[in-house]
């Protein structure tokens, strides 16, 4: 029986991925589990209990996880990327049709008219709140993603000119991105040609205020920019200097602080990026089916810390390796099972920057011995007996 800890209201139809024959649900913290299936509840200051093998984002952001942690503890972290990503892209839409005419305005505005001339009025006040269409203007897309390519498709077929970028595209989002995108070279060739420019990439060391003093001056005069990945990304000092200054003419982000709520030029939206019934539902059941194929196979599909690894059951034992990724660690591991004159039936070995992962098959059943001198090589963060 495995222990699922939820640190926020998750979807029914994601726990019920989750046969009650094999999983005991629970929201006590202190309890001993084997999994964490969560969406925004900030983990960082969490005591993380020995029993934890797996955390499961229902969501594509792992910024409340701490991911290093986790790691060194030898506990996987899922995430579920795609499953909020219409999601998205539809809030993406909404964002650049509010960045092209001022309809926000325009509803306030709408709002203050009283009297029996209102039509009147409206006829005679409308023209200030008059904008610009997107057909035909070129939308610049910094990531190419699961979100990226559904917005960059989406945009191509309301006639707008669309430029990408995503160093890390994906064989798989390169297959899905239409032929009619052009792909940029750098970064810096899309700021140069987007009258709208949209951000799709994670918050690391490396993207935060990507969007600065420097990359605002490579764009267009009037540029028009869409954040709905993380806050983090965009400078808030820079986009407001650049909004006072004209170079930036509309900034609509998703995430609102206290710098840029009530500010000329912003459009802040309360984080409503995945939030719709259906992406949540989505984001719930992959979750759930990510943490459950984890624990009962060792199967790892979508971490955001370890490598993807999937291998057949076959033979009578199977035993999951969670280590770092340095030299001769198979041939420890192979050298242990022949030592103990117990034959391998099947193997793999995968590996993500410092991290790696084995899963081994074997014709009998793995003794606590063998278990035990795994566990004892350098380098070994956890290594579990699956059956």
């Amino acid at each position: 029986m495995f222990n699922i800890l939820t640190l926020n209201k998750i979807a029914s139809c994601g726990l019920e991925q989750l046969d009650s024959d094999k999983y005991t649900i629970t929201d006590d913290a202190a309890a001993d589990v084997d999994g964490i299936i969560l969406r925004s509840y900030a983990m960082h200051d969490m005591e993380l209990p020995q029993s934890l093998k797996a955390v499961a984002r229902a969501g594509a952001g792992t910024n409340n996880i701490p991911i290093d942690k986790c790691s060194e503890k030898g506990i996987v972290v899922f995430n579920t990327p795609g499953a909020n990503a219409n999601a998205v892209k539809e809030l993406v839409l909404a964002g650049l049709f509010l960045a092209s005419r001022d309809i926000t305005g325009g509803i306030a505005w709408a709002g203050t008219l009283t009297g029996d001339d209102i039509a009147k009025q409206v006829e005679k006040g409308k023209s200030n709140f008059a904008g610009n269409e997107v057909q035909g203007k070129t939308l610049g897309v910094i990531g190419l993603g699961a979100i990226g390519v559904l917005v960059a498709n989406t945009a191509r077929h309301l006639g707008m000119n669309v430029i990408g970028f995503d160093p890390y595209l994906s064989v798989d989002a390169a297959w899905r991105l239409s032929s009619h995108i052009k792909r940029a070279k750098s970064a810096d060739e899309v700021y140069k040609n987007a009258d709208y420019l949209t951000i799709h990439v994670p918050l690391t060391d490396e993207t935060k205020n990507s969007i600065n003093a420097d990359t605002i001056a490579k764009m267009k005069d009037g540029v028009k920019i869409l954040n709905f990945s993380r806050g983090g990304l965009v400078n808030n000092d820079d986009i407001k200097k650049a909004l006072a200054d004209g170079k930036v003419s509309k900034y609509v982000v998703d995430f609102p602080d206290g710098e840029v709520i009530n500010q000329k030029g912003i459009i802040a939206l309360p984080h409503l990026g995945a939030s719709t019934e259906e992406s949540e539902d989505n984001c719930a059941v992959m979750a759930a089916q990510e943490i459950s194929t984890y624990l009962e196979t060792g199967d790892i599909t979508n971490s955001v810390n370890f490598p993807n690894c999937t291998l057949p059951i076959s033979g009578s034992g199977r035993i999951a390796i969670l280590h770092k990724n340095i030299p001769s660690m198979l041939t420890k591991f192979t050298n242990l099972f022949a030592e103990a004159n117990q034959n391998i039936a099947d193997l793999i070995n995968k590996s993500k920057k410092e991290y790696a992962y084995t899963i081994i098959n074997t014709d009998e059943a793995i003794t606590d011995e063998i278990v035990e001198k795994i566990r004892s090589v350098d380098g070994v963060l956890r290594a579990r007996v699956i059956r």
